[in-house]
């Protein structure tokens, strides 16, 4: 992929995100399968599950709505790939269920001053394959990360590191060109996975291997399937995880993933809000929602003829009722949004009082007059087939754009051809969905900044990208609180995406399942996880 233009989605969203956040990459009847057939391999591979369990294994299903793009955590940002590979890899650090930072791979760190940052890492992890991870391990995965060769989405992430040394076997110390607020929340980031450079030399690249320090091992991975982790008798963190097998199955269709988790084929699943209703008296499901830290949005090609006239998107902006879309897509469970969801308190601001989120016709089509497309125009919104809230959005979007007279058409494509046009900015107007972050600084700059590593829309400028490098090297919380108030409503102006709305998200749960909660951050933390 291109340099800063590969995905992500994601989360983002966080969904991936987030979005990007963003889901997995799967291929729908790629396999020259009907649902039915892929049903009926999944019924022969959960039955093989049975026969472990009852010699005393524990193994978690998990039904998936789409196959992972690829398990190179550098590289691959979608969120059906890194809900396998977060559990993996390991990072330097990571959040806990209170969104606070702590220790991962590493067991300490300090500050020394505003640009320098000691990391100590734990003595005697291993990778899967028994290498020792050292300080050298974190040099060489960061270095890959920011090669311009690999194209990281998380390059921009690392952006404010000048040069790294070993200082000891088990001691990394990072010089920063700059100080950065948001350098320890980006190392959190599964992205930001310590990875064995003799593996990566060996393969070309990650997408088809991994080798890391996490509490689970890749065992095996049978396309439009599942992929099956094995746990890793030599985790660092004892008595976790507590399952002994993870295995994912890709059940694209919603129905197939109702119908498995119904009958117990499956231990949990994410459902729609919809679907959500319809278990609510099902017997041993229970259904977990949360607030997502996530947004559904438009993306506009910023090199479009049409599309790179300001007052044009402003237009949409206007002509897109988002209350609808809440109601509409998401059955009422998702709140308006800007690009820092709501979910994330004080650093977002409440965008209903914007007057670009007023769903004003009569300005939105005096907009288009004085852009000189007082008639209209055509154009085309493509959307991910996989997902049917961006295939409903569209549609959305379709109709309310009409009124205005833009005659949008919809073009639906599969989740490998859709990551590949968001990544090349290869369509008019793009429905997706990403994650704000746990840190302002992913929602403002990764996407919007000129040199943001998912800034895939040609967007670029300069009085925007002084702002959030502001808030950036601002440590002080109020004062970054006021920056990207600025940044925020500066983004609102220009409306280089148009922010939708952020939903909540539902996990369908078996009741044999114990010891599981979702959290906005992190939906699928399961270390502790067991089946009675």
């Amino acid at each position: 992929m291109k340099n800063k233009k590969i995905l992500l989605a994601l989360f983002a969203i966080t969904f991936m995100m987030l979005l990007v956040a963003c889901g997995g990459s799967d291929d729908e009847g790629s396999s020259g399968e009907t649902d039915t057939e892929k049903t009926e391999d999944t019924n022969t591979e959960t039955e093989e599950g049975n026969e472990e369990e009852s010699s005393g294994e524990q193994v978690l299903k998990i039904a998936n709505d789409q196959e992972p793009a690829g398990l190179d955590p550098h590289i691959t940002p979608a969120h059906s790939s890194v809900r396998v590979y977060s559990k993996i890899y390991s990072t330097l650090v990571r959040f806990d269920e209170n969104m606070e930072i702590t220790s991962d791979l590493a067991k300490e760190w300090d500050w020394k001053d505003d640009t320098t940052l000691v990391f100590q890492l734990r003595e005697g992890v291993t990778f899967h394959n028994g290498d020792e991870v050292t300080a050298e391990d974190v040099i060489y995965s960061f270095e890959r990360i920011l090669d311009e060769e690999t194209g990281s989405h998380i390059a921009s992430y690392l952006g404010s590191i000048d040069s790294m040394e070993a200082t000891d076997t088990y001691e990394v110390t990072f010089h920063l060109a700059s100080p950065d607020a948001t350098l320890l929340t980006n190392l959190t980031n599964s992205s930001a996975a310590i990875v064995n450079q003799a593996v990566v030399e060996e393969n070309g690249d990650l997408q088809q291997v991994a080798v890391g320090t996490g509490p689970f091992k890749l065992e095996e991975w049978v396309p439009d399937n599942r992929v099956t982790l094995s746990k890793n008798e030599d985790y660092y963190v004892e008595g976790q995880p507590a399952v002994d097998k993870l295995e994912y199955y890709t059940m694209v269709e919603e129905a197939s993933r109702l119908s498995a988790v119904r009958t117990g084929e499956v231990d949990m699943t994410t459902v729609t809000a919809q679907s959500a209703e319809l278990l609510e008296n099902e017997e041993n499901v229970n259904v977990m929602d949360f607030q997502t830290l996530e947004y559904s949005y438009v993306g506009f090609d910023m090199n479009h003829e049409i599309l790179s006239n300001q007052k044009v998107r402003q237009a949409l902006s206007l002509a897109t009722n988002r209350e609808a879309i809440a109601d509409i897509v998401w059955n009422g469970q998702a709140t308006v949004s800007g690009p820092i969801a709501p979910s994330m308190g004080n650093w977002s601001i409440d965008v209903k009082e914007h007057d670009l989120y007023s769903n004003d016709l009569d300005q939105a089509r005096q907009l288009l007059e004085e852009a000189g497309y007082g008639d209209g125009f055509e154009i085309e919104i493509t959307a991910a087939s996989t997902y049917a809230d961006m295939i409903d959005t569209a549609q959305i979007l379709q109709q309310q754009w009409a009124e205005i007279g833009v005659d949008a058409s919809i073009k639906q494509v599969e989740w490998g051809e859709y990551i590949d046009i968001w990544s090349n900015t290869s369509a008019d107007v793009l429905v997706g969905r990403n994650g704000s972050g746990s840190d302002p600084d992913r929602a403002m700059n990764y996407f919007f900044n000129s040199e943001g590593s998912a800034n895939v829309w040609g967007y670029a400028d300069e009085a925007y990208d002084e702002i959030v490098t502001n808030g950036k090297t601002t440590i002080d919380d109020e004062k970054r609180q006021e920056i990207y108030v600025e940044a925020q409503n500066h983004l609102l102006e220009q409306s280089p995406n148009l922010f939708l709305v952020s939903p909540k998200n539902y996990v369908a749960v078996r009741d044999s399942v114990e010891n599981y909660q979702p959290y906005p951050h992190n939906a699928e933390y399961i270390v502790e996880t067991t089946k009675k």
